[in-house]
């Protein structure tokens, strides 16, 4: 893995050097990246660490009473749209990286032996289905240079060349057309439901 790669996910510096320097930053990062900004989801752990005396401690996390912890996530402004649920499932992720993990996200990427187990064990996590999974084996195989083989096979399109989400994003102009990649999904996907609505005449 490449300790010196910085990245570029939030346009906040302080962001995303802890997204760079700490695997379970990135991690939990992921955890927030639904129904919200990508930049927002990527600064949460920031936000996080701050309000917990300046360091991201997962078994600290872990230990907190999950209503605790969801109180520190809510505190304005709020670390994700919803609080409450979002809290709970990256208090849920610690947990599992406690439990199973050393505590450490580097333990569960490094000791994968080939890229399926990786997604496989992404996608153990709470709240990380098949695409969350891919499109996270996706960042560490393109921006961190995990190496483990057959990763992106495990990645499927998102291991592809382009611009389809945030393991492509490396500066602002990136981020725009993963944007322009999202809405193009969406849009393609709203006229395919529109024409299985369509009655038979």
């Amino acid at each position: 893995m490449d300790a010196e790669r910085e990245l570029w996910l939030t346009g906040d510096p302080e962001a995303d050097a802890l997204l760079s320097r700490d695997l379970n930053a990135l991690l939990i990062g992921m955890t927030l990246d639904q129904q919200i900004p990508m930049e927002k989801a990527f600064s949460g752990p920031a936000v996080i660490a701050r309000r917990m005396g300046g360091r991201l401690d997962v078994a600290a996390i872990a230990q907190l009473p999950v209503e605790d912890f969801v109180a520190l996530c809510s505190e304005r402004p709020a670390v994700h749209r919803f609080p409450g649920s979002m809290g709970a499932r990256v208090h849920q992720v610690c947990q599992a990286l406690v439990r199973d993990w050393e505590g450490d996200a580097r333990t569960l990427v490094e000791t994968a032996p080939d890229g399926a187990e990786l997604r496989r064990r992404i996608e153990a996590l709470p709240g990380f289905g098949r695409q969350k999974a891919s499109i996270f084996v996706a960042l560490l195989g393109k921006q961190l240079g995990v190496a483990a083989d057959g990763w992106q096979q495990a990645a499927g399109e998102y291991g592809q060349d382009g611009y389809r989400s945030v393991a492509d994003v490396v500066d602002e102009a990136s981020l725009q057309k993963v944007r322009e990649h999202k809405k193009m999904v969406k849009a393609q996907a709203k006229a395919a439901r529109a024409t299985t609505d369509v009655p038979a005449g």
